[in-house]
């Protein structure tokens, strides 16, 4: 009679611990901080529930432009910034592979605002580079590996705005950097 109290007992408990581990809630990281290196700049993540964030970046881009009309070229350097409501889609599915979800690993859309300040170098004969603010849906994918070593990728279309022109615009974001912090 032990002997099958046990095994109910056993069973029951093996069950519960199953079902507790499918029902556990992979969660995104209450906050991060990243340090980019590829564009210099920095992000930092909070979050708003288990599966969404806001992402807010402020980075710079670099550029060269040449012209054969005027026989002149220029660099030029915009800081921008950028946010994303991010919202994380896979994070449970990962878990259940056995991948890392540790610091927001994982699959996300996003909805992103840009906003690009105006040049602050550029050669002002060969063309004005003005502020302009793009908004657009984003797919992307962001992985934490070893050391804490970071990359994000997201890319959509959307729409931009500057003091001339709206435009359909193509958003892509690819970023390499590391994880501050815990």
């Amino acid at each position: 009679m032990s002997k099958k109290y046990f095994l109910l007992i056993a069973s029951l408990l093996l069950f519960t611990g199953v079902q507790a581990q499918e029902e556990a809630v992979v969660t995104v990281a209450k906050s991060q901080f990243k340090i980019n290196v590829l564009l210099p700049g920095f992000v930092y993540e909070h979050a708003f529930s288990d599966k969404n964030t806001l992402y807010s970046e402020l980075t710079s881009g670099f550029g060269y432009r040449s012209s054969d009309f005027n026989n002149e070229s220029t660099f030029y350097f915009m800081p921008f910034i950028q946010e994303q409501f991010r919202h994380y889609y896979n994070l449970e599915k990962r878990a259940a592979k056995g991948k890392k979800t540790a610091f927001n690993s994982g699959n996300f859309m996003a909805v992103t605002a840009i906003y690009n300040f105006q040049s602050i170098s550029t050669n002002k004969n060969f063309g004005e580079y003005v502020p302009s603010l793009t908004i657009a849906p984003v797919w992307g994918f962001q992985r934490t590996y070893r050391r804490k070593f970071n990359l994000d990728l997201n890319f959509g279309a959307g729409v931009n705005f500057d003091r001339y022109n709206t435009d359909l615009s193509i958003v892509a974001n690819f970023s390499l950097g590391w994880v501050i912090g815990k």
